[in-house]
């Protein structure tokens, strides 16, 4: 059994605590798809993505923080593995909303910089992991 460090204990908690602003997402999702709130279309597949995002990569997210622990990793290599991949939950889903900001919005503006950057923590946060995870 892995046992948890103090600091991935609480981060966990803190990450588990978030589902429900995710949750408030899906609430707002919910009454774009029913028509309550008007949206373009590029709109409608931009929330829909961050929703999407921000669920699939917390859960992703709290693997790796789990993982992590099974490494010997340390310092700055241990915290990107552990956390690379929850930072980029944050970041790619900010970019995906913030990028659709605005009545009528049929193209990104610049906050869709913020994809690229989650893409390269995502990438960096499980390569690390990977990398640890193989090293022992």
């Amino acid at each position: 059994m892995i046992e948890l460090t103090e600091a991935a204990r609480v981060t966990a908690g803190i990450v588990a605590l978030s589902v429900v602003a995710i949750e408030s997402g899906g609430a707002f999702l919910l009454r774009v798809v029913t028509g309550k709130e008007e949206v373009t279309e590029f709109q409608k597949s931009f929330f829909r993505a961050g929703h999407a995002h921000a669920g699939v990569l917390v859960t992703l997210g709290l693997v790796c923080l789990v993982l992590g622990e099974a490494t010997t990793l340390t310092g700055f290599w241990r915290w990107l593995a552990q956390t690379g991949v929850l930072l980029a939950a944050i970041v790619m889903s900010a970019g995906f909303f913030l990028a659709a900001v605005g009545r009528g919005r049929q193209q990104p503006n610049r906050a869709v910089i913020l994809l690229g950057v989650g893409a390269v923590l995502l990438a960096a946060g499980v390569v690390t992991l990977g990398v640890g995870l193989l090293l022992g």
